[in-house]
């Protein structure tokens, strides 16, 4: 089979060749053709967006023939998906946003100068009350395994206002765990790919926690640790090697970088995460380095036991011994299972900053109020807060109007809506701090009474729960 074969465009089609694709490959030949042409698709894939290249080249060669895409992915990866889809767009000209925010993209889409849009859930969902996305104009959303996501149903109002022609195209790791979504939002979608969970899990391995965009800078620290004789580095395809190569700087014969089967070495390391075939394979070329970027950990988990951790040098061997007590609460912690929805929270920090550096801030928070006695909670922090919302009793509005907005439209829990006061020119509502800054965002720029209105948190001084309120009751729910 040759690349014409798969209804890939010209430039697309050379950038797969360049990463060392081959068109008779058995996912290639699937899944490329299948995304071409418009249909619903399922893959089941390790979390490593470098996996899904097949099918992220049918679908970006769609892109030229009208219409816009959407890439809906975990905060911690968006980076990492902007890479890839450059390498796979090639000379195709594609004009793409990596949002991690709402003001540039809010900007790019008005102007019509966005081609594909890799964003949160949550982002897209601001962008969408915005009026800022056109929904209808997509011709195909790509969901990043939604099995990792804090919140499924945060696609609720994108996938109901998405055209019922428009192509669903789901990666995922556990699809029995994503069996109602699919079934929801991508129903009669071809599925391929191989389960990670057939079989035993493969061990012993050795893991290595590094962020998405660090992973070939890991590399020096972790040859240096393991001082290896020999050593094959594996990757999904091409894409990471002139990378690699510049960091770790390998050498031919006792390194190599490699695709497909592995050589026997004495140490493997898997720069992107193998299904389970191929984690078999690499498994038993050598002793074995699973690379572990955020928001994979429970995959890895699932595939791989049992794991040894390595610590590579870092920001932490520079920060004083804490006291035995406070490491053996943490050890504690670990052991009692893998906090995925705070990694997923940390996924962010942890792409920009050294991840020992972001546990030693959090380590700070911890243990700041109560001073080195003991291990201490993390410090108060008041239990409500007020948004000012910037609309009125002059503007025809009622207590009701902004409580309908808020459960409706931004979807807030009715029990977490406390007072809500309204004036003549605006009004402010009570809601639990840790909620403020989230649903002022997405309620600024909703409309309410046929308004445009914006929405900030107040910064008078927040009140503890059941405290009365700084400001008077007239006009309160």
């Amino acid at each position: 089979m040759t690349f014409e074969a798969l209804h890939l465009t010209p430039p697309i089609a050379a950038a797969l060749a360049r990463l060392g694709w081959k068109a008779d490959d058995p996912l290639l030949r699937e899944a490329a053709p299948t995304a071409a042409r418009g249909h619903n698709l399922v893959l089941v894939l390790p979390p490593a967006p470098a996996a899904a290249a097949p099918a992220l080249a049918g679908l970006l060669s769609r892109l030229g023939q009208g219409g816009r895409g959407l890439l809906l992915a975990p905060g911690g990866q968006l980076d990492e998906w902007g890479r890839v889809v450059h390498r796979v767009a090639g000379d195709a000209g594609l004009r793409v946003q990596v949002a991690h925010g709402t003001a540039r993209a809010t900007r790019r889409l008005r102007d019509d100068t966005v081609d594909l849009l890799i964003a949160t859930p949550e982002t897209v969902g601001a962008l969408q009350r915005r009026s800022a996305l056109r929904v209808d104009a997509l011709a195909w959303v790509l969901l990043a395994w939604p099995e990792a996501w804090e919140e499924e149903e945060s696609l609720s109002p994108l996938m109901q206002d998405l055209d019922k022609e428009a192509q669903r195209v789901v990666l995922t790791s556990r699809p029995e765990r994503g069996a109602a979504l699919i079934e929801r939002y991508a129903r009669r979608a071809l599925m391929l790919g191989t389960n990670a969970l057939d079989g035993e899990p493969v061990g012993p391995v050795r893991t290595v926690s590094v962020p998405w965009g660090r992973r070939a800078a890991a590399l020096p620290d972790l040859l240096e640790l393991l001082d290896p004789a020999s050593v094959a580095v594996w990757t999904v395809d091409q894409g990471s090697h002139e990378a690699i190569g510049a960091a770790a700087a390998l050498r031919a014969p006792e390194s190599v970088v490699v695709t497909g089967d592995a050589p026997a070495a004495e140490v493997v390391i898997a720069f992107d995460l193998p299904d389970a075939a191929r984690l078999r394979q690499l498994a038993g070329a050598g002793e074995l380095v699973l690379l572990v970027p955020p928001g994979t950990e429970g995959y890895v988990e699932r595939v791989a036991s049992p794991r040894r951790p390595l610590r590579l040098p870092g920001a932490l061997d520079a920060a004083t011994t804490v006291a035995a007590a406070r490491r053996a609460a943490i050890v504690r912690a670990l052991e009692t299972g893998t906090p995925e929805r705070a990694l997923l929270t940390l996924a962010p920090l942890f792409e920009r900053h050294d991840p020992s550096a972001v546990a030693a801030a959090l380590f700070e928070l911890w243990t700041t109020a109560a001073g080195a006695a003991a291990p201490a909670a993390v410090p108060d922090i008041p239990a409500t807060a007020r948004v000012f919302v910037g609309i009125g009793k002059k503007d025809g509005a009622t207590v009701n109007d902004i409580v309908a907005v808020l459960t409706k439209e931004v979807r807030v829990e009715r029990g977490k809506i406390g007072r809500v006061e309204l004036r003549d020119a605006f009004a402010l509502v009570e809601l639990p701090a840790q909620d403020a800054e989230r649903v002022a965002g997405a309620l600024n720029g909703t409309t309410i009474r046929r308004r445009r209105v914006t929405a900030r948190v107040d910064r008078g001084a927040p009140t503890a729960r059941g405290a009365p309120p700084a400001r008077g009751r007239r006009g309160s729910a």
